[in-house]
């Protein structure tokens, strides 16, 4: 059974939420102590986080983080902050979607299953089998890392899903539609800018690897691959 954890004040909502989860099979936790956020999520070890913006003494994005340097389980914003900084801010701090309230439950619970069942279902299951090597830089799938040499770096679900397009057409031209569709189900709830967020995280992976500029943008097409640190000793 899937673990949800709700990191919400909201207690109406909460309620709300629980109930639509429990009736889709999945078992739900609130957190109880807000300056304990990141000890209960490792104490009940969830599969999913949904994740308020405003919240008692620290907000979401610190939570974010703090749940990112612990767990790459994808992490779903809830908030009624719906300005396109606070969607982007949330991604560039580790989430994985963004949810503004008020929302449709029916939607809600379609992105929570969506989210787990790239990360967990039979889609990651495909794709875990999978170890993708190029110029000696290497993304394995099935514990997101990437690794060149005796440097690794961890990443989220959706970084890994972007590089392993990317590093299976080197030097072509893989298209933002395409992008897209590998990551989220329906494009239509995705803002524009997301998938720049999410390049812009990917490109600073790399750059922890002492990779610069790979990732070329193609303007009105779409992003390739330039395996250039071949040359960088």
């Amino acid at each position: 059974m899937f673990k949800i954890f709700i990191v919400e004040d909201d207690k109406r909502l909460v309620s709300l939420l629980k109930e639509h989860l429990h009736k889709f099979g999945y078992a739900a936790r609130d957190v109880d102590d807000f300056e304990s956020v990141r000890s209960e999520f490792e104490s009940y070890d969830p599969h999913l986080v949904l994740l308020d913006i405003n919240l008692p003494k620290y907000d979401g994005f610190y939570w974010c983080r703090q749940i990112r340097s612990l767990s790459t389980c994808p992490v779903l914003f809830i908030s009624a902050r719906d300005s396109k900084m606070d969607q982007v801010m949330a991604l560039e701090n580790g989430a994985d979607d963004y949810l503004t309230k008020p929302f449709d439950y029916e939607i809600a619970v379609a992105k929570i299953n969506s989210q787990l069942r790239r990360a967990y279902g039979s889609y990651a299951a495909t794709q875990q089998q999978r170890i993708v090597t190029v110029a000696g830089l290497t993304l394995e799938l099935d514990r997101l890392y990437l690794t060149l040499k005796e440097h690794k770096v961890e990443l989220s679900h959706t970084e890994a899903k972007i590089l392993d397009e990317l590093m299976a057409r080197p030097e072509q031209i893989v298209s933002r539609d395409r992008l897209l569709d590998k990551i989220w189900d329906d494009q239509a709830f995705v803002d524009d800018n997301t998938l720049n967020v999410y390049v812009t995280r990917v490109r600073k992976k790399l750059m922890s690897l002492g990779i610069r500029e790979a990732i070329q943008t193609v303007r009105g097409q779409g992003y390739r691959l330039i395996p250039n640190w071949e040359d960088e000793e």
